[in-house]
This record gives C-alpha cells, sequence and structure tokens, in this order.
C-alpha cells in the first residue's frame, strides 16, 4: 500500500495522531531497531495524549469562560481567608462528580465571577464540560426555546454539561414567565448536575428574583440542598483599582508639575 493511502486509511479511522507520527515512528524504528509492538504503542500512546488535548481545547471554546479570568491571574491573597481553604478542593472538580452546587455570595467587585471562572478553567483542564453564561442570556435562551415549543429539547442539550456557571444572578429580576423557566433549569439538574452561581443578593432578598415566597423557598432548597457557599466578603477590587489609578495619575501630574 502507497503511504497517501496508508494516510487516508488512517483519515478514515480518525486517528490524525497516526498520520502525523507514523513515518517519523517507522523511521526511528529503523534506527532503533523497536518491534511492531513498540512503534504500535507510541503511536497508541501519542493518539491518546493529543486526543485528550483536542477534547479539551474543544471543551474550552464550549464552555464560554472568560479567557483572562484564570487561577494564574487571581490574586487569590485577596480573597477571605475560608475560600482561600476552600478554592483547592473546588479545583480538583470532587463537588462536580457529587452533583453539588457551588454558591458565591458578596456586594459588587469582590471577585466572585473570577473565582467561579478560575475554578471553571480548572474543571475543563479536568475534563469536565463546563458552560459560562450571564443569568440573563441564558433565561433569554430558554424563553425562545419554550416559545418555540422545544425547551425540553433545550434543556436536554444544558444536561450535557457537567457544570453550569450562571453569573450575576442577583441582577436578573425576572417576570415570572422568566422565573419559570429559570426554576424549571435549577429543578431539572437538581442531584444530577452541578450549578455554580455569583450572587450579590443573600437569599432573603431571592424574592426579587423569583417572585413568590414558594417558588423562592423550592428554588433556595435545591441549591443548597447538595451545596458549597463562599462568602466573598471584603474590599471592591474595582474600587481599590481605581483608588489606585487615581494615585498613579496624580503622581505623574505632581512630578510633571515639579519638572516644569
Amino acid at each position: 500500500m502507497s503511504a497517501a493511502g496508508l494516510e487516508l486509511q488512517l483519515r478514515t479511522l480518525k486517528l490524525p495522531s497516526f498520520v502525523e507520527h507514523h513515518a517519523e515512528i517507522a523511521e526511528r524504528a529503523g534506527r532503533e531497531g523497536l518491534g511492531f509492538s513498540e512503534c504500535l504503542q507510541q503511536l497508541v500512546e501519542l493518539e491518546l495524549s493529543e486526543r485528550e488535548v483536542r477534547k479539551i481545547d474543544r471543551l474550552r471554546k464550549r464552555s464560554g469562560l472568560p479567557a483572562e479570568k484564570t487561577l494564574a491571574n487571581l490574586d487569590v491573597g485577596r480573597l477571605p481567608w475560608k475560600v482561600q481553604q476552600q478554592l483547592p478542593a473546588l479545583c480538583e472538580g470532587g463537588f462536580a462528580e457529587r452533583a453539588e452546587n457551588v454558591l458565591a455570595f458578596g456586594m459588587p467587585g469582590r471577585g466572585k465571577s473570577h473565582a467561579l471562572s478560575a475554578v471553571g478553567h480548572e474543571l475543563v483542564r479536568r475534563g469536565i464540560s463546563v458552560l459560562w453564561r450571564p443569568t440573563y442570556q441564558l433565561v433569554q435562551r430558554l424563553l425562545v426555546a419554550k416559545r418555540d415549543l422545544c425547551l425540553e429539547a433545550e434543556l436536554r442539550r444544558l444536561d450535557r454539561f457537567d457544570v453550569i456557571v450562571l453569573d450575576d444572578i442577583g441582577y436578573v429580576q425576572q417576570n415570572r414567565e422568566e422565573m419559570e423557566v429559570l426554576f424549571t433549569l435549577l429543578a431539572e439538574r437538581y442531584e444530577r448536575r452541578s450549578v455554580m452561581i455569583t450572587s450579590n443578593l443573600v437569599f432573603s432578598q431571592w424574592d426579587k428574583i423569583f417572585k413568590g415566597a414558594m417558588t423562592t423557598a423550592a428554588a433556595i432548597d435545591r441549591l443548597v440542598h447538595h451545596s458549597i457557599i463562599l462568602e466573598m466578603t471584603g474590599d471592591s477590587y474595582r474600587s481599590e483599582a481605581a483608588k489606585q489609578r487615581a494615585c498613579s495619575k496624580a503622581s505623574v501630574e505632581q512630578s510633571a508639575a515639579s519638572a516644569t
């Protein structure tokens, strides 16, 4: 069989790493006297390794996670001490295997979104499928599906994600129809898949989201039953960054004035 014919068959079998490396491995076998089994093992190991890389790349692209909000650029030292202790276990992903939820509460600018995004990136690195969406976007997606009479199909598509991150749930003060589709999503995932949520509203204020006492209580009950709560206290990151920029600007202006 010609080299071109072999490559065509390997592509048909969806073995791109075999296609890319078989000639190189064959040449090495000739130089080093490798047997057939050794060559095959090397090719299989390459295929599995590169397949895992491609899988993680696909998961990351599908996730919608903010590319800039990773663990590498998260200022962990600014997080509350208890959250610092919780973070490593969250990044390992055990909570997703147990279908537990993660709820991050705090005022704006406390690092809720960055912390959960960083966890999401670490989960993807471990091959766990994640979907990140601002809550209002996902609610609108569900409303469109309901209007088109395909809400059940949309929920099945979302069920493919091990973890869904709902960012800024407190900013979305839904009308009754929006509340219903959000509650349906949470109920569908209860004890089966994980949800991660950031909120600037504490539970006692969630009636602003779900509108009725019974629905609010039912939503909270499902979320809290198996959950890890992160209390994001402390100063606002954004306010401190703004102060630092103002101080730097004042310093530059003062230096310029002194020079003149």
